[in-house]
């Protein structure tokens, strides 16, 4: 009878001290766990947030690409043009090839709703080029037709060349108008080691050529060969990535790019502080 009365006392839940339920701590580390976690979430939005904001900025302005070149050689040249206002469409972009230093070829690339008016200008001294003088040159390139609706871009495609050999920098201005006819300028040259102007103008960076290949027509071609070779290896495809195997023309924002890598640092060291919070709060791990 003693052992019935004692199994009858476990069963009707009279357990002893030392396996009673233990304090309900638990739920309140869970409540800080999830707080923790919730911490980390928001630091990691933020972060994100930060990169688009400023990636935006940054870009926001009339490029060239690529943003450099070397002297003396037949290049495709790219002016990106991205659209400022959410309210009005840009109709027209207007690029002047700097007068001081012509290049004899300029060609355009057709783009699809956009009409190209190209302004020519005679030289007063001569361009030789493979021992012919060439007296007049492109000074202006104006497309109208298309419209560049808000949120958007439009790359405008030339071949240029030989790049002048006696200068680092090509200043292309541009005018950009919109709807309405508002027109912004982007005539500022970038100066360097200034802070970068409201309104910068695309400048493409003139390098030495390497292993004295200038790109240009060697003594056995002619200009015309030389420029169709230099466009067969800088051809975009619908995708606008490098047929040649070349980079992405829309991927040449340095800054853009180093900005993300600024945004997954924060975002890591906010998850680090979020963990460390979490251990010192919790006081150690849950009970079992």
């Amino acid at each position: 009878m003693k052992r019935h009365t004692s199994v009858s006392s476990t069963m009707s839940g009279h357990l002893p001290s030392s396996q009673a339920s233990p304090a309900p701590s638990l739920p309140r580390r869970r409540g800080l766990r999830t707080g923790a976690a919730s911490r980390v979430a928001a630091v990691g939005v933020l972060a994100g947030s930060a990169v688009v904001l400023l990636s935006g900025t940054a870009s926001a302005h009339v490029s060239v690409q690529p943003g450099e070149a070397a002297r003396g050689s037949y290049s495709k040249l790219v002016f990106k043009v991205p659209n400022e206002r959410d309210d009005a469409g840009t109709t027209k972009v207007e690029v002047t090839l700097p007068a001081d230093h012509p290049v004899a070829s300029v060609q355009t690339q057709p783009v699809p709703g956009w009409d190209v008016k190209v302004t020519r200008t005679k030289l007063d001294k001569p361009l030789e080029v493979h021992g012919e003088q060439v007296k007049e040159t492109v000074s202006k390139i104006t497309w109208t037709g298309g419209t560049i609706e808000p949120g958007t871009f439009q790359e405008f495609p030339i071949s240029v060349g030989p790049l002048p050999e006696d200068t680092d920098t090509m200043v292309f201005k541009a005018l950009q108008t919109y709807e309405g006819g508002e027109v912004v300028r982007w005539i500022e040259e970038p100066r360097e080691g200034a802070e970068e102007p409201e309104n910068p103008a695309p400048v493409l960076r003139l390098t030495e050529a390497e292993d004295d290949q200038h790109g240009a027509a060697s003594d056995d071609q002619d200009a015309d060969d030389g420029e169709d070779e230099a466009n067969r290896g800088t051809n975009t495809g619908d995708d606008g990535k490098d047929l040649a195997g070349g980079s992405d023309t829309d991927s040449s924002d340095t800054t853009a790019r180093a900005l993300g890598i600024t945004g997954i640092v924060v975002g890591v060291l906010g998850a680090g502080v979020g963990v460390l919070g979490l251990r010192r709060r919790g006081g150690g791990t849950p009970a079992s």
